[in-house]
């Protein structure tokens, strides 16, 4: 049975190169002339392959050149939230014959001008915006490029893919709350340079405590800058100088949750019947912590695959005005925010 080794050798590359090729990876460059020399050496040798289906001439839809800019800085294609809807986008892309031109995100000010090389380097016709990116960048990319489609972003002008953060974050401190959780903290980060407390799962957090009647603690709610280890730290200092320990924490993010249980662990409290926990994501690792995490399920895949489709119908001008796709949650319940009736009851 042939293997990627057998591709490698022939072409005279490394496997992790015929790897990035099978996938449609264009994370990292590899000239169009090795691509091809990849595919057609996997042919030869009967290398099973799921290689994009070429445009034929006759059919109507086009080959476009599409880009996507990213809100993650760095290592977009490791990080457990956004490797997932690129994979969404590029599944999407991949079944249409296409592929993406390039993944990007803006870290520092040359940045933008490196974003307006590539579009125009690459003839781009279509962009995936994937959240909230630097609005300078943003601008240009509406003024240069016909046809956007963002992930989970707040323009009115452009079509969105998204879920509903606020009422995803609501439903599960409505779930705290429920249980009879009385002091819950809230882990969270800003949106850019937004004001902290008007990030939407924030928001969606603080309506659930207050028609809860409940107050929320100014010391228990803590902007870590969706920074895992900020999550540790903070939540850490949290445990050692405040007054009151909170009975279950609710973290915009699993992984920023994870590092809190962490902090929590350490202080010798269990989970979940010290604290409780809840997340928001449910990336994989997240059924497999200790215990395992009670989340909301965002469809991430669903996302990206939805708004490349979304991007290839408006290029083919299907729709005359921005729709905005809303795509369901779902709250996925584990031990780590068991009530204590549910834990008695085992």
């Amino acid at each position: 049975m042939a293997k990627l080794k057998d591709i490698a050798e022939r072409v005279g590359v490394s496997i992790s190169t015929v790897s990035r090729v099978m996938k449609n990876d264009t994370n990292r460059s590899v000239s169009d002339e090795t691509r091809k020399k990849i595919w057609e050496t996997a042919e030869q040798i009967g290398y099973k392959t799921s290689r994009p289906a070429k445009v034929k001439k006759n059919e109507p839809k086009s080959t476009y050149h599409i880009g996507c800019v990213v809100a993650m800085p760095q290592n977009k294609y490791n990080n457990p939230y956004f490797s997932v809807i690129l994979e969404g986008i590029e599944k999407a892309l991949t079944e249409a014959g296409m592929r993406l031109e390039f993944v990007y995100s803006i870290e520092k000010q040359s940045d933008i001008e490196q974003l307006k090389s590539l579009v125009k380097e690459h003839r781009i016709d279509g962009m995936l915006v994937v959240e909230r990116i630097d609005g300078e960048a943003y601008q240009w990319i509406k003024a240069n490029v016909r046809n956007i489609v963002g992930v989970d972003i707040s323009d009115k002008d452009v079509p969105v893919v998204s879920y509903d953060r606020a009422a995803a974050a609501k439903e599960a401190v409505n779930h705290l709350i429920e249980q009879g959780h009385r002091q819950i903290a809230y882990i969270g980060g800003a949106e850019l340079d937004d004001n902290f407390r008007d990030e939407k799962r924030f928001l969606g957090y603080r309506s659930a405590m207050q028609e809860a009647g409940l107050t929320v603690h100014d010391n228990w709610v803590i902007d870590v800058k969706w920074d895992v280890s900020l999550s540790y730290e903070l939540t850490k200092q949290a445990f050692e100088n405040s007054a009151h320990t909170p009975t279950a924490i609710f973290a915009a993010s699993d992984m920023m949750a994870i590092a809190a249980m962490r902090a929590a662990t350490e202080r010798e409290l269990k989970i979940p019947d010290d604290i409780a926990f809840f997340g928001v994501d449910n990336i994989e690792i997240s059924e497999f912590t200790s215990p395992p995490l009670s989340t909301i399920h965002v469809p991430k895949l669903e996302m990206g695959m939805f708004a490349a489709k979304l991007l290839l119908d408006y290029m083919e001008n299907q729709y005359p005005l921005p729709v905005k796709m809303i795509i369901p949650y779902k709250m996925m319940l584990r031990h780590s925010t068991r009530s204590k009736i549910e834990r008695d009851a085992r």
